[in-house]
């Protein structure tokens, strides 16, 4: 294989817990194996390790701007003005010293991982000015309705779609996460372009899930990350105002709608409610029947409050967030494992795979996922031991949690052996995926 060396660009790294800086430490730390890798990344203190070179460099943002003006509400001002995102500010920091390390270490192909999507911007003009070979990896398209239901107006949602374009067209391999969106993208394209792009979904580290009996006389069930729509359950249940209903309305004026989610189906309103249910049904599981959610980053007045709006506090708990090396103890030793998307208002199918859903296939326990149809449900089904449902189906969820929580109660625990699939979503095929999708763009560029 070949030694060339990479420079890859990852504005989140290792040791961040993000699902990008995940998937960029888990990749690189096996490109490194073959290859000498430099990391520019904006995360501090990056891992450096064996053949792994990472240098931070800082972003140049107005923080006090920016953070004054989100006090003052005016968020919507923040989203018309700054854009891509607000890592637009470390994309000319980024490209000096990416010129420095390219003379410096003098690599075969800059490798970019996204998001944020500004950080694409920096590999297109390094490219550019280098005549290296261009690898992007986009872990959700700019345009994926999952991730960006609607835009701060039309015009931003032109942008976003060019921006998109314009990478499938400079970049010489063009990486995706999601077979949906690269084939909406690819549609899109000249027919030329098909063979620039490559799916490597995210992965596990299969060496750090290992096996254990469930124990303990309690029922628990896990969802590992930051749940969303904690807003909306507080929201619901306010006494009406006026000037709040303005402010909505000045927040959606302009703006520019490709799908509708029901947000409150992405938060613990609607498992809490099949708990609850269960419950009922079992009043003897009264206090042994609970759902733990792990390494929310929403502040914890704001999380108290939304569950006791939904009435669910009893059986739904948050805990602090937790350290990346211990989330597969975690997932190994709850019962159940917990997934779910929002519902998608219209019906329409969504190409987002949440990069939980691997992890939680590396473990040998139950999966319930609540997902809309789309990419995530087609990817579950018929894997061994996993529940569908539909985000608000509040009987499907009570029935599997009755069913699975009965099991262990009476001594027998349903756990799946899932080693068929473990090789197929290891970092270590992912990584041998990835690889190709360099290579291939590295002959693509010296063919040129």
């Amino acid at each position: 294989m070949s030694a060339e060396g990479l420079l890859c660009i990852a504005q989140t790294f290792a040791p961040d817990t993000g699902p990008t800086a995940i998937r960029a430490g888990k990749l690189v730390a096996r490109l490194a194996a073959h290859r000498d890798v430099t990391v520019l990344t904006e995360t501090e203190h990056p891992t450096s390790r064996g053949r792994v070179r990472a240098v931070t460099v800082r972003g140049r943002r107005p923080s006090r701007v920016l953070a004054a003006m989100r006090r003052l509400r005016l968020n919507k001002l923040v989203e018309l003005v700054v854009w891509p995102d607000d890592s637009i500010f470390w994309v000319l920091p980024a490209i000096l010293a990416g010129r420095r390390l390219v003379k410096e270490r003098r690599p075969s192909a800059i490798v970019v991982f996204m998001m944020p999507y500004s950080a694409g911007l920096v590999g297109l003009v390094l490219a550019r000015l280098t005549g290296l070979a261009l690898i992007l990896n986009l872990d959700d398209s700019p345009t994926c309705t999952d991730m960006h239901p609607d835009f701060p107006s039309r015009l931003h949602h032109w942008l976003a779609r060019a921006l998109e374009d314009l990478y499938a067209r400079r970049a010489d391999s063009l990486v995706y996460v999601s077979q949906t969106n690269l084939e909406i993208v690819s549609s899109r394209q000249p027919a030329e372009l098909g063979e620039r792009f490559h799916l490597v979904r995210y992965g596990a580290d299969e060496s750090e899930f290992h096996a254990r009996p469930p124990a303990g006389e309690r029922f628990e069930i896990v969802y590992v990350g930051a749940m969303s729509g904690w807003w909306t359950l507080i929201e619901d249940q306010a006494a009406p105002s006026r000037l709040r209903d303005l402010y909505k309305a000045w927040g959606r004026l302009g703006r520019f709608e490709l799908a509708q989610l029901d947000t409150r189906t992405a938060s613990p309103a609607v498992i809490g409610e099949a708990l609850l249910g269960a419950i009922a049904e079992h009043p003897s599981w009264r206090g042994r029947l609970e759902m733990n959610i792990y390494d929310s980053r929403y502040p914890r007045a704001v999380v108290e409050r939304a569950l006791a709006a939904a009435g669910v506090e009893q059986v739904v708990h948050v805990r602090d967030a937790v350290a990346h090396e211990l989330v597969a103890e975690i997932l190994c030793s709850a019962d159940l494992l917990f997934l779910t998307l929002p519902r998608r208002i219209d019906g329409s199918r969504g190409g987002r795979i949440s990069a939980k859903t691997y992890e939680y296939l590396m473990t040998d326990r139950p999966v319930l996922a609540a997902l809309p149809r789309g990419e995530n449900w087609d990817y579950l089904a018929g894997k061994p031991g996993v529940w569908l449902a539909e985000p608000d189906d509040v009987g499907a969820l009570r029935d599997a949690v009755v069913e699975l929580a009965a099991a262990k109660f009476a001594g027998t625990p349903m756990t799946f052996p899932r080693e068929q699939v473990h090789r197929e979503i290891s970092y270590d095929a992912r990584a041998e995926q990835f690889e190709r999708a360099i290579r291939a763009g590295i002959a693509r560029r010296r063919a040129r």
